[in-house]
């Protein structure tokens, strides 16, 4: 009797295995599918959540003083956006495109002049004296220079078409993942609970902390890192738009890449000053050489005030973060992998800590 009792016990448990083992199976099986399906969007939608988190502060307030009607809030959050993303980069796209058209068209005509360059560049460190040749030689004669560096030119010019198409799709994709933070705004207290819950499954008990963590993160790196480096992109690129610097939009988007990895906008803007002292009278070349140097060091009072009392994270973090999310999805990775890796480090940092997490009320919104 015992026997035939275990027997049953044992049918039982392996009846029950079978059927956990293929929910299991059919949970993964669906999670696998919906990863494919929506693997082109990922970062777009990632891009829009993390947009969303960032300005949730703002669009709190904003939405208060409209008498709490978050629809209209959400709607004229997300008209400004656009029209902030938009508008420069029209100007700075026009400027770049429009810029490589003159010289192409002069080089045709045979009448594109490179005026010659000081003696002070043959003194820089290393790069000076081919930096001086180099100009020299074109300065005197054009068509030898085009003929001489035919090989960088064209890999130059190749890599500018190639830098203008992914700008263009990254500003596209940045449209989509704005409309997709407006709408997610609107739906922010059911979004909220459901983070709530995720971070509960998977964590425990101190899901909620969590939750607040990675919010508190997401918005510190979003204002203090990311929200900096597009102010001295935009500036830069429309200070260059002022002073008719060619190529404006391009040394913009390297502005952008450098503020965002940690890095002095001023390793792009200080050549670019040089070479305006080239095709600029001395007192405008010296003005935009100031503004210059201001806009390399306006993180200094930037990030105090866009980060106020936000998480800090580690500039090794947002750098491995930045570089590997462009590798990974281009230049709208860049943005996406520097606030997720920043994510990663602080949810992993409080992991280990023996402490228990902050509760909800020390984690403030910035």
């Amino acid at each position: 009797m015992a026997k035939i009792d275990q027997e049953f016990k044992d049918e039982a448990y392996y009846t029950k295995a079978i059927a956990a083992a293929l929910r299991i199976g059919f949970v993964g099986l669906l999670i696998v599918l919906s990863y494919l399906i929506l693997k082109p969007f990922i970062f777009v939608v990632m891009w829009g959540i993390i947009i969303a988190v960032g300005i949730y502060p703002v669009f709190k307030k904003f939405a208060a003083l409209l008498g709490n009607r978050k629809k209209l809030a959400s709607t004229i959050i997300t008209l400004f956006a656009l029209a902030v993303l938009i508008v420069p980069t029209y100007y700075l796209m026009e400027s770049t495109i429009g810029g490589i058209k003159n010289i192409a068209v002069e080089l045709e005509e045979g009448t594109f002049n490179v005026p010659p360059p000081s003696e002070n560049i043959a003194e820089w460190p290393l790069i000076g004296k081919p930096v001086y040749d180099a100009w020299k030689l074109a300065s005197v004669n054009i068509e030898a220079a085009v003929k001489a560096f035919e090989p960088q030119i064209k890999e130059f010019a190749s890599n500018i078409l190639s830098g203008i198409l992914g700008l263009g799709s990254t500003v596209l994709l940045s449209l989509i993942s704005i409309i997709i933070a407006g709408a997610l705004l609107v739906k922010a207290d059911s979004a909220e609970i459901a983070a709530r819950k995720a971070f509960k499954i998977l964590i425990g008990k101190k899901g909620e902390g969590f939750t607040e963590l990675a919010g508190a993160t997401i918005r510190s790196v979003v204002q203090g890192v990311l929200g900096v480096a597009i102010i001295q992109s935009v500036v830069s690129g429309i200070v260059m738009l002022i002073f008719n610097i060619p190529l404006a939009g391009l040394w913009a988007l390297i502005v952008l890449f450098l503020a965002i990895i940690q890095l002095p906008p001023l390793l792009i803007l200080l050549p670019v000053a040089a070479y305006s002292f080239s095709i600029l009278d001395t007192t405008s070349a010296i003005i935009f050489l100031v503004l210059c140097i201001i806009i390399s060091m306006s993180d200094a009072f930037l990030k105090p005030i866009f980060l106020g009392r936000g998480v800090d994270v580690p500039t090794l973090v947002i750098l491995l973060g930045a570089i590997g999310g462009m590798m990974l999805a281009g230049v709208i990775g860049l943005f996406v992998g520097a606030v997720v890796l920043a994510l990663a480090y602080k949810v992993y940092q409080a992991l280990l800590e023996d402490t228990s997490l902050p509760e909800e009320d020390t984690v403030k919104e910035n």
